[in-house]
């Protein structure tokens, strides 16, 4: 699985400015994205999205691991000044960069988005909404018709299909998990 979406379908988003780091106009970059050496090489340039502010674009300059994150340097932010003007940005690729998974089992995350999803019988749960990654794990948002949206840990005992030629994830959930019968 690799990337997040960002509520559109022709762009995802591959990492949060965290903060600013040091002097020199890095940034702390919350990575989502598997592959941050591709998404963060230098000359890859990023959609950056801050609310309030129109969509501009950043030019990476230099990327190093640092403490669970990426720091980054972009050559629009030149100084520490510039660099906490970014705080917050959402850093996205337009969905047509990506190249296919080389592996059959694995799927980009804006590829389940508007999936059905369904119990083992074929009873249709809801609409994948969106995959929400967490720090205890990633969840399946799946929006149900007349009910709240319901959060399924997305993990292989529970989800144990995706099949994305039939537009379909298959879930099976242990007791209690979806309350179906509740509004």
């Amino acid at each position: 699985m690799s990337s997040t979406p960002t509520g559109s379908s022709t762009e995802l988003l591959v990492g949060v400015v965290a903060k600013a780091h040091g002097l020199r106009g890095e940034l702390a970059i919350d990575v989502r994205t598997d592959s941050p050496e591709v998404r963060f090489a230098a000359g890859s340039v990023l959609r950056a999205r801050r609310r309030g502010a129109p969509d501009t674009t950043l030019t990476v300059e230099s990327s190093r691991p640092h403490s669970g994150r990426l720091l980054v340097r972009f050559a629009q932010a030149p100084d520490r000044t510039a660099a906490e003007e970014l705080r917050g940005t959402q850093l996205l690729v337009p969905t047509a960069e990506l190249a296919p998974p080389e592996d059959p089992e694995e799927y980009h995350v804006h590829q389940l988005e508007g999936l059905n999803a369904e119990l083992v019988d074929g009873t249709l749960i809801g609409i994948v909404r969106e995959v929400v990654l967490g720090p205890g794990g990633d969840l399946l948002a799946v929006a149900r018709e007349g009910r709240p949206d319901a959060l399924v840990p997305f993990v292989a005992e529970i989800v144990p299909r995706i099949d994305l030629e039939g537009r379909r994830v298959v879930v099976d959930p242990p007791e209690g998990l979806l309350d179906l019968d509740t509004p």
